[in-house]
C-alpha cells in the first residue's frame, strides 16, 4: 500500500468513526446530562468520549454504540461522585442546569424519562451507580444484561438497584398535571408574583410547597429553601417590587416542561419553572446562577 493509499485509508476510517459517533452523540449527552444535571459537564464528558474514540483501536470494537454508551456511563458515574462532593459546599440550594428540549424533546432517548426538574432532584439522592442503572433502564430501556456489563455488576444486583430507584422516585414524585395546565399555573403564578398578590399566590400553592432559589453565590438569592404555602407566598410578595422591576418575560421549554426566562436590560436574569400536581404548585424553582442560564437564553434568542 502506498503512502497515499495509507493516508486515504486512515481518512476513511476516521470519517467512519465520526459518522458513528455523531449518530449516537445525542444519546451520550442524554445519559451524561441525566446523570449530572449539568449541560456543561455533560458536554465535557461527551468530548472526552470523542477523544478516546479517536485514539481507540476501533477494529476491536464489535458494537460501537454499546462501547460508547459504556464509556460515557462510567465517566458519568465518576463525575457524579466528584459532583456530589462539590455540591456539599455549594452556596444555597443546587438546581439542575436547564437544558433546551425544543429541538430534541428526548435528548436522543426513546422516552423523556428523568428529564423533569422534579425527577432530577429526586435522582440526586441516589448513589451514582443507582442513578446510572435507573437512567439506562427507565430513560433508554437498556436490557438488564447490558446495564450489568456497563456498570460492572451482576444482573440480579442491577435489577435490585433499578427497583430501589423506581420506588424512591415513585414515592417522591407526585402525579403531574397536563402540560397545558402546568403552563396555565405558571402563567397565573407569574401574574400573581409580579403583582405581589398574596391571596392569589396562596391559592396556587400546595400546602407543602417548597421554593428553591439557586444563585450559586453569584447573585443574591435565598440560601435556604422556603417551605409551606403561607411562607412561600409571603416570600414571593416581599421581593416582588425590586425583583420584577423592568423585567421582560419570555416563554420557553426546558427539561420537557414550560418555563419562563426573565431578562433585564437584555441579559438573562432568572429561569423560573414549577413542579405541579392536582394539589397545585408544589415546587417553585428559581434558577438564578448566571452560569446555568446560557442554554436557556440561547434558545429564547433563537426564537
Amino acid at each position: 500500500m502506498t503512502v497515499s493509499d495509507t493516508e486515504r485509508s486512515a481518512s476513511d476510517d476516521l470519517e467512519r468513526a465520526t459518522e458513528i459517533f455523531t449518530s449516537v452523540r445525542p444519546r451520550l449527552f442524554g445519559i451524561a446530562y441525566r446523570m449530572l444535571g449539568s449541560v456543561s459537564e455533560a458536554e465535557d464528558l461527551v468530548q472526552e468520549v470523542w477523544l478516546r474514540w479517536q485514539k481507540y483501536d476501533r477494529d476491536t470494537v464489535e458494537n460501537p454504540a454499546a462501547f460508547l454508551a459504556t464509556s460515557i456511563t462510567r465517566l458519568a458515574i465518576n463525575a457524579a461522585r466528584s459532583a456530589r462532593a462539590r455540591r456539599e459546599t455549594y452556596i444555597g440550594p443546587w438546581l439542575p442546569e436547564p437544558v433546551d428540549t425544543t429541538a430534541d424533546p428526548h435528548l436522543g432517548a426513546e422516552r423523556g424519562e428523568a428529564l423533569e426538574f422534579a425527577v432530577l432532584l429526586l435522582l440526586e439522592r441516589l448513589s451514582p451507580t443507582e442513578r446510572a442503572a435507573y437512567v439506562l433502564r427507565e430513560a433508554f430501556e437498556y436490557p438488564y444484561r447490558q446495564i450489568a456489563e456497563i456498570i460492572q455488576l451482576s444482573e440480579p444486583a442491577v435489577r435490585q438497584l433499578v427497583s430501589r430507584a423506581r420506588k424512591h422516585v415513585r414515592t417522591g414524585r407526585r402525579t403531574p398535571v397536563t402540560r397545558d395546565e402546568q403552563r396555565r399555573l405558571l402563567s397565573t403564578f407569574v401574574t400573581a408574583a409580579r403583582a405581589g398578590d398574596l391571596t392569589a399566590l396562596e391559592e396556587l400553592l400546595a400546602a407543602d410547597v417548597i421554593s428553591y432559589s439557586d444563585g450559586g453565590g453569584r447573585v443574591r438569592a435565598s440560601r435556604f429553601p422556603v417551605v409551606g404555602a403561607p411562607r412561600v407566598a409571603k416570600f414571593v410578595k416581599a421581593f416582588a417590587p425590586h425583583f420584577w422591576a423592568e423585567v421582560d418575560v419570555a416563554w420557553t421549554e426546558v427539561n420537557g416542561q414550560p418555563a419562563v426566562l426573565l431578562t433585564r436590560d437584555g441579559e438573562p436574569y432568572t429561569l423560573l419553572a414549577i413542579s405541579t400536581s392536582e394539589e397545585g404548585i408544589h415546587e417553585v424553582l428559581w434558577v438564578m446562577n448566571p452560569d446555568k442560564l446560557t442554554a436557556a437564553a440561547a434558545t429564547v434568542a433563537a426564537d
